[in-house]
């Protein structure tokens, strides 16, 4: 089947499952594979023509496909391209994300070599504002290209109005669907020192000034370590990374929480700024107290070997078996501590 005026190849019934890093899920109703824009421009236009539904999958690794698939067009922005204008680097929303660091680091250009590892694409990057070990893409990120599908225009948004948050941008919340992200701008620092704030970081280096390239390779060794390294292979490959959302919570709900946990004959809990009075608690610390360890199964899923925030296909796992470890594990930390753990990934098809 192909639609004018661009030629678009749209595919149908294809399988989910090896497009994600999860590797779970069943198939797409429709599916196009967008190079350009005019690509993108012009498969929203089918679906919209026919009233589909519209996911955009980028790399496949923030993601849990249900197993009835997806009962709508599947649009996989591939858009490539690098291009440098002092510090200002601007990457097409399909280049692969922890290549795209690599590059920026081989040129010096400083700014998200903490980034480095993560699995997934440019465009995915501002959806979720991700971040690891001290920073954040919205630090960087000036201008984010766009497809507005309710005004059928192409935007230039910038970083303001992104309105960025922990894990959040107005294209997971306020305006979720809205925009397709084509491609991202962000403004580095030409010869800048690499960020080192994470303790784990800071441990590796001492009093060591590392350079960006020695940080990147750092970076890369510890998330091997937790096997959260893109494209790493082994037991704990096939996992969305980590699944639930670190709580951040006020400071006297923290202190709510040190008292149950003291009762419970724990003396301290782990914790981190939020900002503005609030205090982040990492999700894998709640987890391993609430009574699960690293590489617990239920069925074919499971927790990763090496992180217990990594839930993981053990093999041929069902994303129904997913959803039955996530339940298992949100309903555990809920009974014993009061919070409610907020999953990562996106759901599609349920």
């Amino acid at each position: 089947m192909s639609h004018s005026p661009n030629d678009l190849k749209i595919e149908e019934k294809v399988p989910l499952a090896p497009l994600t890093t999860f590797g779970v899920g069943g198939a797409a109703r429709f599916y196009v594979r967008a190079e350009t824009e005019a690509q993108v421009v012009a498969a929203l236009g089918f679906a919209a023509e026919y009233g589909f539904d519209v996911f955009v999958l980028g790399g496949g690794s923030n993601v849990l496909i249900a197993d009835g698939g997806f009962d709508g067009l599947v649009l996989r922005v591939a858009l490539k391209g690098i291009a440098v204008d002092g510090p200002r680097v601007t990457a097409g929303a399909g280049e692969d994300w922890d290549e795209f660091c690599e590059f920026c680091v081989a040129n010096e250009l400083a700014g998200i070599e903490c980034l480095s590892g993560i699995p997934g694409t440019v465009g995915g990057t501002p959806v979720q504002n991700v971040g690891a070990y001290g920073q954040e893409v919205s630090e960087t990120i000036v201008r984010v290209r766009v497809f507005d599908r309710k005004t059928r225009e192409l935007l230039d948004l910038g970083r303001d109005e992104c309105r960025f948050g922990y894990r959040a941008s107005i294209f997971n919340t306020t305006e979720k669907n809205r925009f397709v992200v084509l491609a991202v701008t962000f403004e580095l620092v030409p010869g800048g020192a690499p960020k080192i704030v994470y303790e784990d970081l800071r441990a590796h280096f001492g009093d060591r000034r590392p350079t960006l390239a020695e940080t990147r390779e750092a970076v890369r060794t510890i998330r091997a370590q937790k096997a959260m390294l893109v494209r790493q292979g082994g037991p704990d490959a096939n996992s969305a990374g980590s699944f639930f959302k670190n709580p951040v919570v006020s400071a006297e709900r923290f202190a709510k929480l040190l008292e149950t946990a003291k009762s419970d004959g724990i003396e301290s809990v782990p914790n981190f700024p939020g900002g503005d009075g609030f205090c982040k608690i990492p999700a894998a610390w709640l987890i391993e107290k609430s009574g699960f360890h690293k590489g617990y199964t239920l069925g074919r899923a499971g927790l990763s070997t090496l992180h217990t925030l990594a839930l993981t296909n053990r093999g041929d796992a069902t994303a129904g078996e997913i959803i039955a470890l996530k339940n298992e594990i949100q309903i555990a930390v809920r009974n014993k501590f009061g919070i409610e753990l907020v999953p990562e990934p996106v759901f599609v098809g349920f």
